[in-house]
């Protein structure tokens, strides 16, 4: 296995100095092909082109509710997603971009000033760092700080997942969200494969075995993650499919809840969660993940589990529960939850 150092130096080479856009990557790994919601779109007409063009982000992994919040973009780059989530937090929010490449850096600043007065901020609410994803403490990053954490298909390219995932449970306030876009697999890489720059650079070798990130995740105390949405890779390379076509390679937008008390199934406690229809940019609907879809004024029956994310997060103040945790009723399916979208799904969820 290749050292973390020379990792570290193969992706900031190949991001920072071989990559000039999107379309030099060599296969649709790092290339986002989700629906962009309407409200995005907009805020992205008003970002600048090379920021768009220095984009390798493989899904859309900004979630619902962020304004007034404290955010970080792990793997920031040129700083779309940082920008997007910044006119969505508002002036009274914040965003910090992180990014080891000081290439991705130099662009991610240098609009800064121009994308505020887009935006028609009286003050920057954003900031760029240079450094690691493993080492947030490194920048200054204080424990029970944050409220949320993206990332756009950046954590599988990190030779220590484990410290990367630990380090955002630690930074994360209480109720806080992890909520990010990544490569994911069918089966473990071979280890040959690890080593392979290409490979790696491109999002493939690095990627999770689903089950092992649920395993990774349940210890460092993210209990239920949630798939969001899920879309199979295609290669469109010969080179690399005769390299790794045997293996399944899927990018999943994944979210998870600092939430301690979460129960390792769907336990059965008879609640029922009401959405009040009071997020602005979601007044018919709320969609938790890829098989808990909530209309506006019905009650859905839901697990502890499902309770808490709706009812200990950001979330809290647009939910109704109806019952508490005093009487179990045993496991609870959610595999036929309310709105359960029948779509390509496969991954990590407890539900």
């Amino acid at each position: 296995m290749v050292s973390e150092s020379k990792t570290f130096l193969e992706v900031q080479e190949y991001y920072g100095k071989k990559l000039d856009s999107s379309q030099d990557l060599q296969t649709s790994a790092c290339c986002s092909s989700e629906s962009i919601p309407q409200h995005h779109k907009e805020i992205l007409a008003e970002i600048d082109d090379e920021i768009l063009r220095k984009f390798y982000g493989c899904g859309s992994p900004i979630p619902e509710n962020i304004g007034g919040k404290t955010i970080i973009d792990l793997g920031c780059g040129s700083g779309r997603d940082v920008y997007l989530a910044a006119k969505l937090a508002g002036q009274n929010g914040f965003v910090i971009g992180i990014d080891m490449t000081d290439e991705q850096l130099e662009i991610a600043q240098r609009h800064v000033d121009s994308q505020m007065q887009r935006f028609s901020f009286s003050q920057p609410n954003v900031s760029f760092r240079k450094g690691y994803i493993e080492k947030l403490d490194e920048l200054g990053i204080a424990s029970d700080s944050i409220d949320i954490i993206i990332s756009n298909c950046v954590i599988n390219l990190s030779p220590n997942k484990e410290q990367v995932f630990a380090e955002i449970f630690r930074v994360l306030k209480p109720g806080g969200e992890l909520y990010f876009s990544d490569v994911f697999c069918g089966r473990r890489i071979p280890e040959n494969l690890r080593d392979d720059p290409v490979l790696y650079a491109e999002c493939l070798s690095g990627a999770l075995y689903t089950e092992d990130f649920r395993r990774l995740m349940q210890k460092i105390g993210f209990i239920d993650p949630r798939i969001v949405s899920s879309r199979r890779i295609e290669l469109n390379n010969n080179e690399l499919q005769q390299k790794v076509g045997m293996i399944d390679f899927y990018s999943q937008t994944v979210r998870a809840f600092k939430l301690t008390q979460l129960e390792d199934i769907c336990e059965d406690y008879g609640q029922v969660a009401i959405y009040k229809g009071t997020i602005a940019e979601m007044p018919h609907s709320f969609s938790l993940d890829d098989h808990h879809l909530f209309e506006t004024g019905k009650g859905y029956p839901v697990c502890s589990n499902t309770a808490a994310m709706l009812q200990e997060t950001r979330f809290g103040d647009h939910f109704t529960i109806i019952g508490d945790t005093s009487v179990h009723y045993g496991p609870f399916d959610c595999s036929n939850g309310p709105g359960k979208n029948d779509g390509e799904s496969t991954g990590p969820a407890c539900c």
